[in-house]
């Protein structure tokens, strides 16, 4: 039982757009106008609070009571990313599962290290001059602001996902039941604060390998001892990170052609996934089982088949 590190019933309100304090995720009500939609909101340092590097690994308080079971959405992260943020610097200790927190250090610390040498880190990186920005995107890793972590994604997925679409119901049970994997975070919640950075889950980093390599041994049992039914959107990439539990239950995105033969299209395959989280983020309902998250799915007008006991097919179209 994961106990103070992931919490997907973690106390929010329905009616606030979300702040944080610099040592608790805690919302803070504010009176939205009538009809208005909510974002992800920004995590906001102490008043006159500098933060200058990231702070160690000590973990933030949480909400008592650890680990409650509920329905856990995993998701691959993006290449691209939004700039900017309104929260303080990166805070190790403000994130979920801290038990992470050794692995994420070393590689901030090697990608800030890395980042002085351009053209090392353009090889490392797997990119071209063109994208020097995104050295520079490292090089501020413990400096530069941070945003909560459905907001920095951006992307075909995070698109379909349209977070900002959702109502303040919606929002709060999204905030509670998804999370992205990360090649630097390992897997972050929704509103896990982060700044903009670049790394990949296929890179390997000078002096630590592989960045599968560092995060399966630790990620791993982590998330196999994540309670309540886990729905796996992970790309390969991230899924090699981690094997779940047996009873995850994995979706393949196909398109069907005329003579009935299904393909994966990337671009629709990314689509589909965050059509398909969002139904799961936003519903009424908490399926347990994958009769009801089935039941879940198709009632949203998404068509969904079963191909094994844990194994589903999302069709486009």
């Amino acid at each position: 039982m994961l106990s103070a590190t992931w919490n997907p019933h973690r106390s929010y309100t329905d009616s606030a757009p979300w702040s944080f304090s610099t040592s608790t995720l805690s919302a803070e009500r504010s009176k939205p106008a009538s009809g208005e939609r909510a974002g992800v909101g920004e995590r906001e340092g102490a008043p006159g609070e500098v933060h200058t590097k990231r702070v160690g690994t000590t973990p933030a308080p949480r909400s008592p009571g650890g680990y409650a079971p509920g329905v856990l959405v995993l998701l691959p992260p993006s290449e691209t990313k939004a700039d900017g943020g309104k929260g303080a610097p990166l805070d190790l200790g403000a994130l979920s599962f801290p038990e992470l927190n050794p692995v994420r250090a070393k590689l901030t610390d090697a990608l800030v290290e890395l980042a002085g040498d351009v053209p090392a880190s353009l090889s490392t990186l797997g990119i071209s001059a063109r994208q020097a920005d995104e050295v520079t995107r490292n090089a501020q890793l413990c400096t530069s602001p941070t945003m909560p972590a459905l907001r920095r994604y951006t992307g075909v997925l995070y698109d379909a996902l349209d977070v900002r679409g959702f109502t303040r119901a919606g929002l709060a049970k999204a905030q509670r039941r998804l999370a992205v994997t990360s090649a630097l975070f390992g897997v972050v919640s929704a509103t896990d604060p982060i700044p903009a950075y670049r790394l990949s889950g296929g890179n390997t980093v000078p002096a630590l390998g592989t960045v599968r390599g560092l995060w399966k041994p630790v990620l791993e049992p982590v998330l196999r001892e994540v309670e309540g039914l886990v729905i796996d959107l992970r790309s390969g990439t991230y899924a090699a990170f981690a094997k779940l539990r047996p009873d995850a239950v994995t979706v393949r995105v196909v398109t069907e052609d005329a003579r009935g033969n299904r393909t994966t299209v990337s671009h629709f395959n990314k689509a589909y996934k965050g059509k398909l989280a969002a139904v799961l983020a936003t519903s009424r309902s908490e399926p347990s089982t994958v009769e009801q998250l089935l039941r879940v799915v198709s009632n949203a007008g998404l068509t969904v088949e079963r191909t094994g006991e844990h194994a589903l097919e999302l069709l486009t179209g």
